[in-house]
């Protein structure tokens, strides 16, 4: 077994973020400025800097044609370990025809690059994610808008702050044929109904959110309290996500007619469209 050499490490930020006080560039390995390399020598040459104390390791879905940079780096944290490795791309850069460039900062493309950027790298979750280049055609407590709703969920838990979950089966959405067409071997079921199972996943995310499904009969009262006697585990909630890709429920929540006056008397106006999304 290969020695792995120790490099001090710095907190980063006031965040928490830990990394090697020397990190690792990834992009020349697709030869940004350079001829590229392969993706068999450029996982050598990630795992040398891994095995030489380097665990913070930057990329950005801009470098190399076809997003080949994440793809490699992807491959090669297959091969290492990566709880212990600091994982940093960007987002923001656009290639155009003829060496032009565009910069996008409107929050769902952030979203966009960011779901992308998991699936290409086959990871679960990026450790610093950042703006390569700054919109200025969007204010960036628009683009940050992205990040603060991915994280008010954990702010409410390190506050103390209960949640309570309403429709909580998107108006029946969860439970329509869509959704259970997702689950064709019925493996995931456990003997539950969709209804049930969608209930179950949202009570199994902690103890401090509370679900408030309403019903016009009987019958569904008691079904929905079934869903408290279903155990899940890590597996079956990350199999129910796969089988449920986020974007395969997204859209408004409420109509127009309704959702215009949604903000009237907040501080917080209704996002209007970025000019560039």
């Amino acid at each position: 077994m290969e020695e792995i050499r120790q490099i001090g490490r710095v907190k980063l930020g006031n965040q928490g973020l830990k990394v090697s006080r020397l990190g690792f560039g990834c992009g020349g390995l697709s030869g940004i400025l350079n001829a590229p390399l392969s993706h068999e020598d450029g996982c050598s040459i990630i795992k040398e800097a891994f095995n030489n104390g380097k665990t913070f390791f930057d990329i950005a879905d801009f470098y190399s044609e076809n997003h080949d940079n994440e793809i490699m780096v992807g491959k090669a944290l297959k091969q290492l370990a990566r709880d212990q490795i600091q994982l940093a791309t960007k987002f923001g850069i656009v290639v155009l025809e003829g060496l032009e460039f565009e910069i996008k900062g409107a929050p769902k493309y952030v979203r966009y690059c960011c779901e992308s950027s998991l699936k290409r790298l086959n990871v679960d979750y990026i450790d610093l994610y950042y703006q390569h280049r700054v919109d200025t055609l969007v204010l960036i407590e628009e683009t940050m808008i992205f990040f603060f709703c991915r994280q008010a969920f954990y702010l409410c838990k390190e506050l103390g702050i209960g949640i309570v979950a309403y429709s909580p089966l998107g108006h029946g959405f969860f439970s329509g044929k869509a959704v259970v067409e997702s689950f064709p071997d019925g493996s995931l079921m456990h003997g539950s109904t969709v209804a049930q199972l969608a209930l179950a996943w949202l009570i199994h995310q902690g103890d401090d959110i509370v679900p408030i499904p309403g019903t016009t009969k009987v019958k569904n009262i008691k079904d929905n309290i079934g869903s408290l006697a279903l155990k899940l585990t890590q597996e079956d909630l990350k199999e129910i996500c796969d089988a449920v890709p986020t974007d395969d429920g997204s859209g408004p929540r409420e109509a127009a007619s309704i959702a215009k006056y949604a903000w009237k008397f907040a501080d917080t106006p209704i996002e209007e469209p970025c000019v560039n999304e």
